[in-house]
């Protein structure tokens, strides 16, 4: 439970649910503290810790879920969020006759690495543990669940939803973030996100080294961490641009550094529906997005989608564009209207819930 995309996105819920109905628990699959942990735990939560997902503990995992149920069988619920995965779970709860199991899609692709193989099975064993289809955006649903369940509309849209008053512009604020760190009179690009190979920080370093050479006030903010950010630093240092970078890390005042930036990048590699972008839209902020990104994230015209594949210089023309943006406005009724307020889809969630375990 770590200040990750589905992470963040889940706490936002659990913060606004009336807990005195709904209750979450989590189930983790490593064993470290996460950032959130003390915090689920303020609110009533419990946290348990699976085996993990090597394939070598599955009857290990197997045997926790059984026992995990035994030990807790009011639960009616079972929600997985870790990509294919997840079927660890769902399996687990289907054999302990868990009525609701729900898989809920965050990502629009696979990530390939050496567990690829491993995860394609796991997906094509979704349908038989799974009940219920949820999922952040139709990229999502259409990897995940196939064409013909989004097509026959067999899912549900439950949104990245935010809290929207901790993100929209304050000035006050930006000044203050600003004259903190020295980005007084600077051209300040931000990105959030964890530093793996899905969010494309290498392609960001690149267009931001053309972008120093064009714009000696720019400078770039990564908030985040994660396995790569070593080597992140390192090619920052060989482009020479390690003076104009700033890793801030895993913060908890995120929504603080969206009002210091002058313009949002997220060049990733693949999304379902990053709640990053809509956070960064909701502070009005002016947004570049990888055209590999679901376009149901550009519900403002602030936004706007380029190819990765394209030169650097045409993410460059459009930084420098985004930089001439003065003025930001209040946007809590963009939020709201396209179903990103947290305040109104919190009980939308709840209250499904409550349908789904026969309790409404």
């Amino acid at each position: 439970m770590d200040r990750a995309g589905i992470e963040t996105m889940l706490m936002n819920y659990y913060r606004h649910i009336d807990r005195s109905i709904v209750q979450f628990d989590f189930l983790c699959n490593k064993k470290k503290p996460g950032a959130y942990d003390d915090e689920v735990r303020l609110l009533g939560g419990k946290i348990y810790h699976t085996p993990g997902l090597n394939p070598f503990k599955i009857f290990a995992y197997m045997k926790y879920m059984k026992n995990l149920f035994k030990k807790n069988p009011d639960y009616k619920i079972v929600e997985a969020h870790n990509g294919a995965l997840g079927v660890y779970a769902l399996h687990g709860a289907k054999n302990s006759n868990v009525p609701i199991r729900i898989f809920h899609a965050h990502g629009a692709a696979i990530t390939k690495d050496w567990k690829l193989p491993i995860k394609l099975v796991c997906k094509a064993l979704l349908p038989q543990n799974m009940t219920h289809h949820f999922t952040c955006g139709i990229a999502a649903a259409k990897c995940y669940f196939g064409s013909k369940v989004v097509e026959s509309g067999n899912y549900e849209f439950i949104p990245n939803a935010i809290e929207v008053d901790r993100f929209i512009f304050n000035s006050k604020i930006r000044d203050r973030i600003r004259n903190e760190y020295n980005l007084q009179n600077k051209h300040v690009l931000g990105h959030v996100g964890r530093f793996m190979a899905q969010k494309n920080h290498t392609f960001l370093l690149d267009v931001f080294s053309e972008l120093s050479k064009r714009d000696e006030k720019a400078v770039l903010v990564l908030l985040g961490d994660g396995e790569l950010m070593e080597s992140v630093k390192e090619k920052a240092s060989k482009l020479k641009i390690e003076d104009k970078v700033f890793f801030v890390g895993n913060v908890g005042n995120a929504n603080e550094w969206y009002q210091a930036f002058d313009a949002f990048i997220l060049p990733s590699i693949w999304e379902g529906l990053p709640v990053v972008g809509v956070e960064a839209q909701a502070a009005d902020l002016p947004c570049i997005f990888a055209d590999s990104i679901t376009r149901e994230i550009g519900f403002s015209d602030e936004a706007k989608f380029i190819s990765t594949n394209d030169p650097v210089d045409v993410w460059v023309e459009k930084i420098l564009e985004a930089f001439e943006k003065k003025i930001r406005l209040d946007k809590t009724e963009l939020i709201r209207n396209n179903s990103y307020d947290i305040q109104v889809e919190a009980i939308k969630l709840q209250n499904r819930y409550l349908k789904l375990a026969g309790e409404s």
